[in-house]
């Protein structure tokens, strides 16, 4: 961890990690620098100039190093001739900063005033306003009025299709590249880039089809302004108007905290989901989520969903009150005792499971998980990985493995945490690579990131896992391998021999139930073998298909083995 460094902000003491850039470390003490291209999560580059401030350093003397003092014994400070960028500049002991002095505060005025010379007044009608840090900026610190002449203006092509779910206004664009530094960065997909130059500069998609990425939608998140905007919210709502509720999406077994922003349909109609926002967990999905978490929501309005109990009479189904429909289940319940069975899909949530299941015991008869394709939850009670693991912020201590699984297709998010892990990509102090081990049947996205790539025959899963666990267990014993292992054996032995912390995902790529449990006994093998079962940083991570498979196992409701048929 970087030592801590004190400096001042407008002459109050602040204390940080060497390295933190200025921007960070003032917000710590509530001064809040305006930016447009600096983003929290995205490596800083110093574009926009909105964050100018004064930088100075106390006076050293040159023959003795010595602080030099002023007739009150304080450091005399040396101040830079030129104004610096807040999110460029790390601290530095004994620095200081000024935010609010006349330069600081005309520089801010005159960076607003320029982007304002091409920026439409599209605030009535644009989809950020309300929430728009433009306009918030100019109001804090823009002019009065505008010097422009209107003639001038540029003019470019608005509401450009980049694909399917999002939309370009070219002239809203200040061309901060938050855009293309996310895709570049964090999602590994350089989709879309910038072209032409000066004040024709653009952006554009190189893909085909366009935007081609899982996390398109994470670009219009993060726009200072309302250059990109979502097809399915555009002109569908103002911001003050949406109520807000915190949510988790149940696509996949990451979890994705979620904000649900949701309007009355009329006057006096249901609410309707309007837009998914990512509400930020840094354990779970940080500030990001993927496509079909952001935009697979409308299943919740289609016409062709259940909203009435139905009940068969006649050998037909007929709408009917939750009330006779209870009636019906319990009269059913009662006339065949001990001889009842329920399918519990791995979507529900932990309650509804624990209440399923005390129904079906309290009446003699059987539940299971359905359709339980993937098995290993019982392992993974026992060395599943440790509350509070972070996964993006694995260093060089860490090796993190992938078992039968294509972690991008299956568990978007978990790929992008995965992917921090092994790049460092984005704004870390740490830059301490985690070692990322693939084995799979085939290929993946994961292979471009990975130290070591094993690959299997499709049915040799688990025992390639042991193969691996047995290589490791004697390097660990101080044993050379024996001739022939392969490079890329031998290299992931090394590094699981060496590594203070294991993180093994496994999926079921390939296999059924019984072959995925396999896979899981034999993951677990490797981590017990290395110390590395179930605590802090380290232990078993199941890509399960559905979003709460785990918490199915962990109340007690799990597959049958059996077909549907055998199971009834």
């Amino acid at each position: 961890m970087p030592e801590p460094v004190s400096f001042f902000v407008d002459g109050q003491p602040v204390t940080a990690a060497a390295g933190t850039i200025v921007v960070d470390a003032a917000k710590t003490v509530g001064n809040d620098i305006p930016v447009f291209c600096y983003h929290p999560k995205l490596d800083p580059v110093g574009m926009c100039r909105m964050c100018l401030v004064e930088i100075g350093m106390p006076q050293r003397d040159r023959a003795t190093g010595a602080a030099v003092l002023d007739e009150d014994g304080q450091p005399k400070i040396a101040w830079l001739p030129k104004l610096q960028t807040a999110c460029t500049t790390p601290v530095a002991a004994g620095m200081h900063v000024r935010t609010t002095t006349d330069a600081v505060e005309r520089a801010r005025k005159d960076v607003v005033e320029l982007i304002l010379t091409s920026h439409p007044l599209d605030c009535p009608v644009c989809d950020k306003g309300g929430e728009c840090p433009l306009q918030n900026l100019t109001m804090r610190h823009g002019p009065g009025s505008s010097r422009f002449v209107f003639d001038e203006k540029i003019k470019l092509e608005k509401h450009v299709p980049l694909g399917d779910l999002i939309y370009l206004d070219r002239e809203r664009c200040i061309q901060c590249a938050r855009c293309t530094r996310f895709q570049e960065d964090i999602a590994g997909d350089p989709v879309i880039g910038f072209d032409q130059r000066g004040r024709s500069l653009q952006i554009v998609t190189h893909s085909d089809p366009g935007f081609d990425s899982y996390f398109s939608g994470n670009t219009t998140d993060i726009c200072p302004v309302g250059a990109l905007t979502t097809a399915d919210f555009r002109f569908g709502a103002r911001p003050w108007e949406l109520k807000h509720s915190d949510s988790i999406c149940t696509h996949c077994p990451v979890g994705c905290n979620l904000h649900l922003n949701t309007r009355r349909s009329g006057v006096a109609g249901d609410f309707v989901i309007k837009r998914v926002m990512p509400r930020q967990n840094e354990l779970v999905n940080e500030t990001w989520i993927c496509d079909k978490g952001r935009f697979g929501q409308h299943f919740a309005t289609s016409v062709d969903r259940l909203r009435v109990p139905l009940v068969r009479r006649g050998g037909q189904l007929v709408e009917a009150t939750w009330e006779e429909a209870l009636a019906v289940v319990a009269a059913r319940m009662q006339a065949a005792p001990g001889a009842v069975a329920a399918l519990a899909g791995e979507r529900l949530s932990n309650e509804d499971l624990f209440a399923l299941r005390r129904l079906m015991e309290g009446t003699g008869g059987r539940v299971a998980q359905w359709p339980g394709a993937m098995g290993g939850g019982d392992v993974v009670q026992q060395v599943g990985v440790g509350a509070g693991t972070d996964i993006a912020r694995a260093g060089g201590d860490t090796v993190i493995v992938l078992v039968a699984t294509d972690l991008e297709e299956e568990a978007p998010v978990w790929w992008l945490r995965v992917r921090q892990a092994a790049t460092k990509a984005g704004a870390t102090l740490d830059k301490s690579r985690a070692q990322l081990v693939v084995l799979n049947g085939r290929s993946t996205t994961a292979d471009s990131c990975a130290s070591h790539v094993l690959r299997y025959v499709y049915g040799n899963e688990a025992r390639t896992v042991t193969a691996l666990t047995e290589l490791t267990a004697q390097l660990r014993a101080g044993k050379e391998l024996p001739a022939g292992v392969a490079a890329a054996s031998a290299g992931a032995a090394q590094a699981l021999a060496a590594a203070k912390n294991i993180i093994v995902f496994y999926g079921r790529d390939g296999l059924g139930y019984a072959g995925s449990t396999a896979v899981a006994q034999a993951c677990a093998n490797l981590l017990l073998s290395t110390g590395n079962g179930g605590r802090h940083n380290s232990g078993l991570v199941p890509v399960w298909p559905h979003s709460n498979t785990q918490g199915a196992w962990d109340m007690g409701v799990r597959p049958s083995g059996l077909g549907a048929a055998e199971f009834a």
